[in-house]
């Protein structure tokens, strides 16, 4: 059987027709035109040119790899976030490592312990723990949480997320209010979301109750909740945010179950903008998040870290989706 030789980077660039410079900086994530990236790639692709990631990195005094450290992905936000980081990081020609912490600090720490050890080139995190220690070192962009003056976070703007969800609930006709939130014992910026609600409600002097939750805690206390509130098949309110899509679905599954129609008799909106897999469809109306512009941004700013002495707080715009839990 005769052996193939492996395509080497002078064979992309022969095949493209571009200078060897050229191929370089797209097989490095460097900046080029448009059409000469293309060029390049469909030769790579064509001959089937694979980076050897290994001298690269001895070259470069570089891993090129990125852990990203997440609580779990179990939750929807969580996993399509992690899904876009995944590929951002590809487009910039490096690998990400998935650190899945299940909310416990312990793991949370253990995670930048092997961060340091394995010489990896930065972290996108987010995080649980409130006295997580992560060194000076190590590149980091934050998801949602502030470590530090010095790390950069990334998320949406969730005060105005908060705004959105109250006044399209007040527009559409509900009066009685209603937010439910499960919180983090990390304080960041989905904190606001409940100050953005309550803003628009105190404002325009509509009647609101605010509902926390803390992460890993059974759902009971959720359950038991609306089920104090149900009488003679009525809701106590009309209208309701959650702070995850999650958590909407949850509370539309259970009030759907005992009769209470939505958004027939409740106008349910959540948080996040997942998109159900089999239909295509929200799960429920929402405020989108722009996952894939977070992700592009946190990956941007971890590349290109210089060890800046102030961190960059980026909130990234929401909007309102209709998604059959309202009556819009």
């Amino acid at each position: 059987m005769k052996r193939e030789s492996t395509p080497t980077m002078k064979d992309v660039a022969r095949e493209c027709g571009l200078s060897l410079a050229t191929v370089s900086k797209v097989i490095n994530g460097l900046p080029v035109g448009k059409k000469s990236r293309e060029r390049v790639e469909a030769a790579i692709d064509k001959l089937g040119y694979q980076v050897n990631t290994y001298a690269r990195a001895l070259k470069s005094s570089k891993t090129y790899s990125v852990a990203l450290v997440m609580p779990s992905l179990k939750h929807p936000f969580f996993a399509y976030l992690t899904d876009e980081l995944t590929k951002c990081l590809m487009n910039r020609g490096y690998r990400a490592v998935l650190m899945i912490t299940n909310y416990d600090a312990e793991v949370e720490q253990k995670s930048f312990v092997m961060v340091r050890s394995n010489k990896m080139d930065g972290v996108i995190a987010l995080t649980y723990s409130p006295d997580l220690s992560v060194g000076e070192s190590i590149p980091i962009v934050t998801i949602d949480r502030h470590l530090g003056e010095d790390i950069p976070c990334i998320s949406s703007d969730n005060y105005r997320g908060g705004e959105l969800a109250a006044q399209k609930l007040i527009e559409l006709g509900c009066r009685k209010l209603l937010f439910m939130r499960i919180t983090s014992p990390v304080q960041g910026e989905p904190n606001k979301r409940c100050s953005g609600f309550e803003s628009v409600c105190n404002t325009r002097g509509i009647e609101y109750e605010t509902l926390l939750f803390h992460d890993n805690e059974p759902n009971e206390p959720i359950y038991l909740f609306l089920e104090d509130h149900i009488r003679d098949g009525a809701f106590d309110f009309d209208g309701v945010f959650c702070n995850s899509d999650l958590l909407a679905s949850r509370v539309i599954r259970f009030l759907s179950e005992r009769g209470v129609s939505v958004p027939g008799q409740v106008q349910i909106i959540g948080y996040d903008g997942i998109i159900d897999r089999f239909t295509g469809k929200h799960v429920c109306s929402t405020i989108e998040q722009p996952i894939a512009q977070m992700s592009e941004t946190a990956v941007n700013i971890l590349l290109d870290y210089q060890g800046a002495s102030e961190g960059v707080n980026i909130c990234l715009p929401v909007k309102y989706i209709p998604g059959g839990t309202t009556k819009d």
